[in-house]
């Protein structure tokens, strides 16, 4: 496959990608879980499509590369460049997660287009979503987190603690939405040990809810680059890495 960035530049990108998987093992390890149980999620906003190619060349799987976008028409664009690049199999190219916030009136872009989102905050949100995935007719349910805003910022987004479950219980009618599970930010001025509270708290939530309602809601989306391990350590199922892996965005 060919190299989409000069030799300087893929090596310490692969050196940074090694380094984020070292981690997600250690800090797996250390909690008693195999480093499979994690996955990784490269979020790629800003970063330029020769840059996501040039990882998809690198990943040494044995899953999927999965690229997590947080502006819809940044990635959108940066899919269909990527596609172009490679000109692969569908097998072979990266899945993409939607991580950033979505405005309902957007919602339509997202079903035929990423395969799970992170970011569900509202029922609103999951209207728009169970409208266009009825108009799409027959295709599989969308997987989705519900974002929760464990530090109760008024500038996330994101459902209150308390209210998560009656999010969730509402999206649970919604056979066009599969509920996979949560995902936070904790606020990202505290230490380390404070998002690791908020880590606990949500996994506590995520436990509570699951038993009230009965359901199966495995997936924990929480973690970056300054504080994964501490997520890991404290159930995360997924972790969502820029910085660490693609360096400081230009």
């Amino acid at each position: 496959m060919p190299s989409f960035l000069a030799e300087k530049e893929s090596a310490a990108l692969r050196e940074r990608l090694s380094g984020v998987l070292q981690r997600i093992a250690d800090a797996a390890e250390r909690s008693g879980r195999s480093p499979e149980s994690v996955t990784l999620v490269c979020i790629a906003k800003k970063h330029s499509p020769e840059v996501v190619a040039e990882l998809a060349t690198l990943w040494p799987g044995p899953g999927p590369l999965i690229i997590g976008e947080n502006y819809l028409q940044e990635g959108l664009e940066k899919q269909t460049a990527v596609r172009a690049f490679l000109r692969a199999p569908a097998s072979k190219l990266p899945l993409w997660h939607f991580t950033g916030h979505l405005q309902s009136r957007k919602a339509r872009d997202i079903p035929e287009n990423f395969a799970l989102l992170h970011t569900l905050d509202s029922e609103k949100l999951a209207s728009a979503l169970q409208k266009q995935l009825r108009l799409l007719g027959d295709i599989p349910p969308l997987p989705v987190l519900i974002q929760v805003n464990v530090g109760r910022e008024p500038q996330k987004s994101g459902v209150l603690p308390e209210d998560a479950e009656a999010l969730a219980k509402v999206v649970t009618t919604m056979p066009e939405l599969a509920l996979k599970g949560f995902m936070c930010i904790p606020p990202l001025d505290g230490e380390v040990e404070d998002s690791r509270r908020h880590f606990a708290a949500l996994r506590t939530l995520r436990d509570t809810i699951a038993a009230s309602l009965g359901i199966d809601v495995p997936e924990l989306s929480m973690g970056m680059s300054h504080d994964l391990e501490a997520a890991i350590e404290e159930g995360a199922t997924m972790v969502r890495v820029g910085t660490d892996i693609f360096g400081t965005r230009a």
